[in-house]
């Protein structure tokens, strides 16, 4: 059981992002956010949006870094990951 990350790879607002995640449960990975001082408004459902200049921090903080498909896999097989529902135009 361990809080995740998967490498800055996706472009939004002119940054690159990282995913957070616990394959353990919401409040380990709530927990291990405010210890990194990551703001509540990064949580997204089941993860926590780190820009990648918290990427280092969050490595040196005891997260495991993993590949983004086994991120998503590790969060499904415990039964964390929560599906984006999709937006009404």
């Amino acid at each position: 059981m361990a809080i995740l990350i998967d490498p800055p790879n996706v472009p939004w607002r002119d940054r690159m992002w990282s995913h957070l995640a616990s394959d353990t449960s919401l409040e380990e990975l709530h927990a291990f956010a405010a210890r990194l001082g990551v703001p509540a408004r990064g949580f997204d459902g089941d993860h926590y949006d780190i820009p990648a200049e918290a990427y280092q921090a969050a490595l040196a903080a005891g997260a495991e870094p993993v590949r983004s498909r086994e991120l998503v896999q590790r969060l499904s097989a415990a039964g964390l990951r929560r599906r984006k529902t999709p937006r009404v135009r």
